[in-house]
């Protein structure tokens, strides 16, 4: 049976990954251990609440050092909403910058839309050769967020020890409001969501199991 960790740093809607997860016959851990988060077979990295206060809670247990290695080694990272922001060169909220673990580049800024946050369903337009959307790309997904990546730049992968670079990438785009912001990302043994797959229904489900496939 092929494993999962949640990394577990004190930020996101743990219960419902956990949950979603076990459906589909995969053996679920919930933790901040070292040892296990780089032993498992794929590692959620889920998030909820703000870009700063979640790096520095990742940085508090290690997580950031456990991102970072398991890509080096070629083991799947999901990240999950403030999970796939972290991601970015950088976070801006409230006029301040934080920087994020710069595996992508680009930064998270506020929405431009006449409500916000962006709270429900709503559509995604995934590439064609997308592995997270295979079969989905045209369903809904459940979104509740503040900020986005707007877009997605050149990252110095190899300063980071990352030999994916060359790898292809697959953006998923979405639009609200006035905004363009990066729906999903896929790149090497990295993948991330800024919707919330494990409350996205059947559609979310599948998405988990495409994600599971490319290791499970």
């Amino acid at each position: 049976m092929a494993t999962v960790v949640v990394f577990d740093y004190g930020f996101g809607n743990v219960r419902s990954m956990m949950r979603a997860l076990a459906n589909l016959g995969l053996d679920v851990t919930l933790t901040s251990d070292y040892h296990q988060a780089m032993a498992a077979d794929g590692l959620v990295v889920p998030g909820v609440g703000a870009f700063a206060a979640c790096m520095q809670g990742l940085h508090e247990v290690g997580g950031d050092r456990v991102v970072l290695e398991r890509l080096r080694a070629g083991k799947t990272v999901l990240g999950v909403c403030v999970g796939e922001q972290i991601m970015f060169g950088l976070g801006e909220e409230h006029g301040a910058q934080t920087p994020g673990l710069g595996i992508i580049g680009g930064k998270v800024e506020r929405l431009d839309a006449d409500v916000v946050p962006h709270m429900g369903w709503d559509t995604v337009q995934a590439p064609e050769d997308s592995v997270l959307l295979r079969g989905v790309g045209g369903e809904r997904f459940y979104f509740v967020h503040s900020y986005a990546a707007m877009s997605v730049a050149a990252a110095d992968l190899h300063s980071l020890g990352l030999s994916f670079a060359d790898e292809p990438e697959r953006v998923t785009w979405c639009d609200y409001g006035r905004s363009r912001f990066v729906a999903a990302y896929e790149k090497g043994p990295l993948f991330a969501t800024q919707f919330h797959p494990e409350k996205s229904a059947r559609a979310g489900s599948r998405l988990l199991r495409n994600w599971a496939g490319t290791f499970a």
